[in-house]
């Protein structure tokens, strides 16, 4: 790796060194997208690469708005950068045009965004390792660079393009499991990233990042992020559910949990809660059978159980208690 860099860094000027390659920032030769849904307003981006917690450089985000990837010989700065300046206003190709008529190392970078408008942008240096190219459609743009074929980013724009029935974070997984099947990083794999933010800031960035994902480490990463992402899902179904038993909607609470157990039907915590909302709405029984599969894998929440009534999160008799223990 040592020598591979020193020959590489010898064919630039010294300037482009001190600009492209420092500790902080790191080699995430990759493929990703930026995109929009046009419908909700909602934006992501999302990513793949053979470096570790590609994540942590490569992916930025803001409600209302925009998102960056910023990629190849990475300057993190344009996340944050970008990002300002899109907030004030500027729109994705005026900001990038910006950001990358200052940057010296400019000719090795790789970066894409688009603006809560649906301006999108995207640059690719003329020194980015090939196979490296970008393709920009309405509400998005794919960008790779080190793949092991010239066809990635055509199959990630077909991905996203023909994925429009489908929530804006699947689409952007689906292009990137495109993106894979083509051939991906000549390199191989390593890590993912999916962020997902609000179409309009409410000034409570807390609650902005709609979903946020990492694998940092992983033999599979778009396989990981899946799963993640159908637990996220599933979780979702969990917390409406929670919402619907304090409106004392229990028929949509039920619902809402069976959503949640389907997609995830080896989740003890899922079936738990199922279990107690259905205790809470006088179906002993049901309740009670349910507790017990969950008790012979675990005893443990029978001792949560115990527990509910003194903070009455379970709202039972004495003697309905006993059944629901054994």
């Amino acid at each position: 790796m040592r020598i591979f860099l020193i020959i590489l860094l010898g064919c630039c000027t010294v300037s482009a060194q001190a600009q492209f390659f420092r500790k902080d920032s790191g080699l995430a030769h990759t493929f990703s997208i930026v995109a929009r849904d046009e419908k909700t307003g909602e934006l992501a981006v999302g990513v793949q690469s053979h470096w570790f917690s590609v994540g942590t450089a490569v992916s930025w985000g803001e409600a209302g708005t925009g998102v960056v990837a910023t990629q190849s010989f990475v300057n993190k700065a344009y996340g944050p950068n970008g990002l300002a300046l899109m907030k004030q206003g500027i729109s994705a190709t005026a900001a990038l045009q910006q950001l990358v008529a200052a940057d010296e190392g400019r000719d090795v970078r790789q970066v894409a965004m688009i603006d809560s408008n649906g301006n999108v942008a995207a640059h690719t240096g003329k020194a980015c390792i090939d196979y490296a190219s970008h393709i920009t459609g309405k509400n998005y743009s794919v960008q790779s660079n080190m793949m092991l074929n010239n066809t990635v980013c055509t199959a990630m724009a077909k991905a996203f393009e023909a994925s429009t029935d489908k929530p804006l974070a699947e689409r952007v997984l689906a292009a990137l499991q495109a993106a894979q099947a083509a051939g991906g990083d000549i390199r191989g794999k390593q890590s993912a990233a999916l962020l997902v933010v609000a179409a309009h800031s409410t000034g409570k960035p807390w609650d902005e990042r709609l979903i946020d994902l990492r694998v940092d480490d992983h033999p599979a990463p778009l396989t990981e992020m899946a799963r993640l992402l159908r637990l996220y899902r599933a979780y979702e179904f969990m917390n409406n559910g929670d919402l619907a038993v304090e409106k004392n909607d229990m028929a949509k609470a039920m619902q809402c949990y069976n959503s949640a157990m389907q997609l995830f039907p080896e989740n003890l915590e899922m079936k738990y809660w199922t279990a107690i909302t259905l205790a809470n709405n006088k179906k002993i029984s049901a309740a009670a059978a349910l507790l017990q599969t969950i008790y012979r894998k675990d005893a443990n929440w029978r001792e949560l159980t115990k527990r509910l009534p003194k903070v009455k999160l379970l709202n039972v008799s004495a003697a309905e208690l006993d059944v629901l223990l054994k």
